[in-house]
């Protein structure tokens, strides 16, 4: 999986399509990922415990990560993530549209 925490991205399908959000957190194994004010459902809490309070709560829900596509921060377009070995060893993720450092 291409996608990890914090990085931005954008939904390609489903009723948020088009949307950008932060990435909360990120699943490989069951390959999802919670994305910052995407794919929200309403749940309805009752207060368990005194003086605390009950009410509908907004919470993201995963969402496929086939279906959300990282955003570069230098030219702010859709990229898929190539990925490039320095002279030291290091592995980086470089941008395939215009070849920056993720």
């Amino acid at each position: 999986m291409n996608i990890k925490k914090d990085d931005i991205v954008v939904v390609l399908s489903g009723k948020d399509k088009g949307k950008e959000g932060k990435v909360l957190s990120a699943d490989p194994k069951n390959g999802k990922v919670i994305v910052e004010g995407v794919n929200v459902a309403s749940r309805h809490m009752k207060p368990r415990k005194q003086g605390e309070e009950g009410g509908i709560i907004k919470k993201e829900t995963p969402i496929y990560v086939c279906k959300v596509m990282r955003v570069c921060p230098k030219c702010s377009k859709p990229t898929r993530a190539a990925h490039k070995i320095l002279d030291d060893g290091t592995k980086i993720r470089v941008c395939k549209k215009c070849g920056a450092s993720i």
